[in-house]
């Protein structure tokens, strides 16, 4: 009579999805919020908090990948969302920048030993034809939990609005130990002496077609330079973006718990619109060619840059509102289509990962390179100007959208 088994690995995988993702949007529903109103951050300090955290990442996700591979999938996500909700703790007890600063780097590194471990688990344990299920259920558990997550955060934080980051913070350690109860590891086999040497070698491998292949291809190419202006001109705009909302509109009269609601409640309709589109999109076809992909791309873009200058320079809240909506929902879909762009471009399915963790790192680059200038602009200047700089590096984006059709024409 009793079929639900709460060590089975499928059921766990799932819990996990939907746990994580309820814990990180209770969180970062009102995280930038308290380092703007509570913390205090300076537009430098708010993109240096992106950049420290970008470059954790960038640092850490090779060696940190080592646990996974050699040593337990089940320790690797023990450590990192142990690290993560630690990190938020500190973050939410102790309103300073130090304390900022230290939770970015727990939770670039606790990421880093989450990032893939979860995924290579589950295929190990159920195969990977029944893990291919996994990850699209997991994909929908997941954004179940942001749905739920949205509204309890702006209830908590409405009573204080660190209190979600506290909260979440502690509800990571709890992930870690309920993993450490139901996550069971039998088919894991760390990878021997010598097969690690063959592991190294084929990792270099890879990279060395990916170098060939990016030579021979202009598309590639194009593909790399337009991840890393991406990178360039998102990191100050998610830092930025609420300070300058607040500074421009009536909101910087409001009293915090009701920015709390106001911020939450943009959230949640991000969420939604972004939900509603990405669902009809994944009903049509244009996931089969190549150039409707291109032409959403370059039309998403635009968007976006029109959506920046415009929110950059508006003092209104209902534009302010259309305008950063519009940017993140263009954004949401954009994602799925730059994927299956890259997807379809790569010759070698033996070389899949490794192209786009190459594309990831061109555009933490990006991210890296770009969030300084920003901050240092809108420390010096104005949040507006900044943004409108941040705007300017979606310029070169469109521009390598149009070489891309023109070559496809072709």
């Amino acid at each position: 009579m009793k079929r639900f088994n709460r060590k089975d690995p499928y059921v766990v995988y799932l819990f996990t999805c939907f746990l994580s993702q309820l814990f990180f949007t209770f969180i970062f529903t009102v995280n930038l919020l308290y380092h703007v109103q509570v913390v205090k951050l300076d537009p430098l300090q708010l993109v240096l908090v992106g950049t420290i955290l970008e470059m954790t990442v960038f640092l850490f996700e090779i060696p940190t990948g080592v646990v996974s591979d050699l040593k337990s999938r089940k320790l690797s996500l023990i450590i990192g969302y142990f690290l993560i909700g630690f990190g938020f703790i500190i973050e939410g007890i102790f309103p300073l920048f130090g304390a900022v600063i230290f939770s970015q780097i727990a939770w670039g590194i606790g990421f880093t030993f989450t990032s893939g471990s979860q995924q290579a688990w589950i295929a190990d344990e159920i195969g990977e034809e029944r893990a291919s299920l996994a990850f699209i259920r997991g994909a929908k558990f997941g954004n179940l939990g942001q749905i739920i997550a949205i509204p309890l955060s702006i209830l908590t934080g409405y009573v204080m609005i660190n209190l979600p980051i506290i909260i979440g913070g502690i509800c990571m350690l709890g992930l870690a130990i309920y993993l450490l109860i139901y996550m069971k590891e039998k088919n894991f086999r760390p990878l021997e002496t010598g097969e690690r040497i063959s592991a190294w070698k084929s990792m270099t491998g890879n990279m060395k077609k990916i170098v060939v292949y990016s030579k021979a291809s202009v598309v590639m190419r194009l593909l790399l330079l337009i991840a890393l202006f991406t990178g360039l001109y998102s990191e100050g705009f998610d830092r930025l973006w609420m300070t300058h909302f607040i500074d421009v509109s009536a909101l910087a009269s409001l009293p915090i718990e009701k920015l709390v609601l106001f911020m939450g409640g943009i959230k949640f309709i991000v969420v939604l619109l972004s939900f509603t589109v990405l669902h009809f999109m994944n009903r049509s076809t244009i996931h089969l060619n190549l150039r409707p992909i291109y032409i959403a791309l370059f039309i998403g873009s635009s968007l976006i840059f029109i959506s920046l200058i415009g929110f950059a320079f508006s003092t209104l809240v209902a534009s302010l509102l259309a305008f950063y909506i519009m940017v993140q929902v263009t954004r949401q879909i954009m994602y799925p289509l730059e994927d299956i762009w890259l997807n379809k471009m790569i010759p070698d399915s033996s070389t899949r990962a490794t192209f786009f963790s190459v594309k990831g790192q061109v555009d933490a680059i990006g991210q890296i390179g770009g969030a300084p200038i920003i901050g240092v602009i809108g420390s010096r200047f104005t949040v507006k100007i900044a943004i409108f700089i941040s705007a300017c590096f979606i310029l070169p984006i469109l521009f390598l959208y149009r070489v891309v059709l023109k070559k496809d024409k072709a």
